[in-house]
C-alpha cells in the first residue's frame, strides 16, 4: 500500500510541477492555442513516468531500480528532444523560421523534464525512509 500511495503522491506532485512550468512558459512566450499540445504532453509524461517508477518500486532492489529508471528516462527524453530540435533545424528553410519554433520546443521539453526529475526525487526520497518494523524485528518495548 505504501508503494501505491508513494506513486499517487508522486503523480500529483510531478504533474503539478510540470503543469506550473508549462503555464509559466506559456505566459512568458505569449503562447496561444498551440500550448494545448504542451499540456497534453505533460499529462502523458506524468502518467508514463508514474507507471515506470511504480514498477521500479516493485523490484527486489527498488533504490537501484528507481535510479536506473530515472537515469534512462532522462536520457531517452533528452535524446528525443535533441532529435526534435534537429528535425526542426533540418526542415526549416531559414534560421529565423526555426527560431519561431523554439518556444514550443522549450514548452515540450522543460515541463516534461521537470516532471521526470520531481517524480524521481520524490520516489527516491520515499524509498530511503524506512518504515518502522512490526513484530519481533520492529520496535523494542
Amino acid at each position: 500500500m505504501r508503494k501505491f500511495f508513494t506513486s499517487l503522491f508522486a503523480f500529483i506532485l510531478s504533474g503539478l510541477a510540470g503543469g506550473l512550468v508549462a503555464q509559466q512558459l506559456a505566459v512568458i512566450t505569449g503562447a496561444t492555442d498551440e500550448y494545448i499540445l504542451v499540456f497534453m504532453l505533460v499529462v502523458l509524461t506524468t502518467v508514463i513516468v508514474t507507471i515506470l517508477f511504480f514498477v521500479a518500486q516493485l523490484m527486489t532492489e527498488p533504490l537501484a531500480a528507481v535510479g536506473k529508471v530515472g537515469k534512462w528516462t532522462l536520457i531517452a527524453f533528452t535524446v528525443l528532444l535533441v532529435a526534435l530540435v534537429a528535425v526542426i533545424a533540418f526542415w526549416e528553410e531559414s534560421p529565423a523560421a526555426a527560431k519561431e519554433d523554439m518556444p514550443i520546443v522549450a514548452g515540450l521539453g522543460l515541463p516534461s523534464l521537470v516532471t521526470i526529475i520531481v517524480q524521481w526525487l520524490f520516489v527516491r526520497w520515499r524509498l530511503k525512509r524506512t518504515a518502522a518494523g512490526f513484530g519481533r524485528g520492529g520496535a523494542n518495548a
